[in-house]
């Protein structure tokens, strides 16, 4: 069959990797979303074998204008990707497909103690609803781990507290809090219930540290059965939570996010929507602990389970090169996504002008890599295209300068709040190695006690000598030093 110009085109820049597809008619109307494993073979196979086509299918095809893509993670990320394309849409040659009833969500209910329920459909009920999970073993697992570590009652009756009973056999076997029986508050309760909707929504590092917290708590009260609990709680999370859900799959892209991203497609020509995108910038003292860093936006929001920082190592250290810097981060960043199959982003933002853009074009074809990336220049707004000397000026009310504003006041923040906690740790570290009798290991029980250097500082000799290992002599020593060397 003849395949018209621009569809060849397409056809032949699209990956083998997994996504979604959105084909248009004439009028730029969706009249087919697809997924794929593997998008360009999929795609591909809709203009082959014509004689095998049924009318339906050559009728389809006959409409095809134009073709869209959306890369996802994973191929079961890209059938929920799908579905919610299909019930946004509802495309003409689509069979009606609903997500709900392929997936099951984790229900916690919406009483004053919860419970955890299994469920597919989610309802009006004020319950919280988590999910859904595409993966069947992951979410076992996760349960696995809650009854162990975080149980939450089975019972459906209804708690009187005033009304004290014996504790259920759940209770006994350790699978309960005793809530039926009078014998947790409303308040712990809850606490439980904020850690379980932590661990589900895969928030693992905060999670950890309410813990870590508790741990240290419950030690210091000489609790040590339940400060163990917590201990081999934590090391349970961290070995389970590899395993975290897209943010593609925690909630559904609202219209007006779609329509930005849409606008923002158009705008920049870009081949596919922007459904993520990663945005660049430097941060440094006078050249000193440079650091790049990279943040993700997902659907419009940041996932900062993605984020990254790089350490500048090829400048030395007091040089100042932002150049040389967005060079190293961006090729550092794409290395790292090549040689572990990372998603890429279908946008890069580089914070700067067209200097910086240039090297991180650079860096990105010494890679053999492709991704569609611009310049966003501080106070003007612009926006800088690579080999393109006109840049592009839009107005400050439009939603598409407003994303890309909040990309790069992200990643700046990020890049700032970075070097800042380098900066004083190093500063820190280095003071309090320096003090004489003082080792590491007793310099960071000191901060962990006191919280600062300053705090240690505001202290008399005879409060510091009560901390752990440290006598009276020692205490004068360490004063003396911070006194004169504030």
């Amino acid at each position: 069959m003849n395949i018209k110009p621009k569809i060849q085109a397409i056809l032949k820049n699209l990956p083998q990797r997994p996504g979604v597809y959105l084909m248009r008619d004439c009028d730029g109307k969706i009249i087919y979303v697809g997924k794929a494993k593997k998008l360009k073979r999929r795609v591909s196979s809709y203009f082959k074998h014509s004689k095998f086509w049924s009318p339906r299918l050559a009728k389809l095809v006959e409409l095809i204008e134009d073709i869209s893509i959306i890369r996802t993670e994973s191929e079961a990320e890209a059938l929920i990707v799908e579905a919610k394309l299909i019930k946004r849409y509802s495309p003409f040659f689509n069979v009606e497909l609903k997500m709900s009833e392929k997936y099951p969500y984790i229900k916690i209910t919406n009483e004053d103690f919860p419970r955890l329920e299994i469920t597919r459909h989610k309802s009006n009920d004020g319950a919280l609803y988590l999910g859904p999970f595409v993966n069947a073993g992951s979410m076992k697992n996760l349960l696995r781990l809650s009854e162990r570590y975080f149980p939450l009652r089975v019972c459906k009756a209804k708690i009187n507290p005033d009304n004290a009973k014996r504790p259920c056999i759940e209770y006994n076997l350790g699978h309960s809090m005793g809530a039926c029986a009078g014998l947790c508050s409303k308040s712990e309760y809850r606490e439980r219930v904020s850690d379980l909707i932590l661990l589900f929504d895969g928030k693992s590092a905060e999670l950890v540290e309410r813990l870590r917290n508790r741990m240290e708590t419950c030690a210091k009260n000489l609790e040590f059965e339940k400060a163990a609990r917590f201990r081999d709680t934590i090391k349970a999370i961290w070995k389970l939570t590899r395993y975290k859900i897209s943010s593609v799959l925690q909630e559904d892209l609202d219209n007006v996010t779609w329509q930005i991203l849409t606008r923002l497609q158009e705008l920049l020509k870009l081949k596919i929507l922007p459904w993520r995108i990663d945005a660049f910038d430097i941060s440094h003292t006078h050249g000193h602990e440079t650091y790049g860093c990279c943040v993700v936006f997902e659907q419009g929001k940041p996932n900062k389970n993605l984020y990254r920082r790089f350490k500048i190592k090829n400048l030395p250290d007091g040089e100042i090169n932002d150049y040389e810097s967005i060079y190293e981060t961006v090729k550092r960043r794409y290395s790292h996504v090549m040689k572990h199959s990372e998603p890429a982003a279908q946008l890069a933002l580089i914070d700067g002008g067209t200097g910086q853009l240039e090297y991180a074009q650079k860096a990105i074809h010494e890679l053999n890599f492709e991704i569609p990336m611009i310049a966003l220049a501080e106070r003007e707004e612009i926006i800088f295209f690579p080999n393109n000397p006109e840049p592009m000026i839009l107005d400050y009310s439009d939603p598409a300068l407003q994303i890309l504003q909040r990309l790069r006041d992200e990643v700046h923040r990020y890049a700032i709040t970075t070097h800042r906690h380098a900066r004083e740790s190093r500063m820190r570290h280095s003071k309090l190695h320096e003090i004489p009798g003082i080792g590491k290991l007793r310099a960071t029980e000191l901060l962990v006690k006191f919280g600062s250097l300053e705090k240690i500082a505001t202290l008399s000799p005879e409060e510091l000598a009560k901390a752990h290992g440290i006598g009276i002599i020692t205490a004068n020593k360490i004063l003396d030093f911070l006194n004169h060397n504030a």
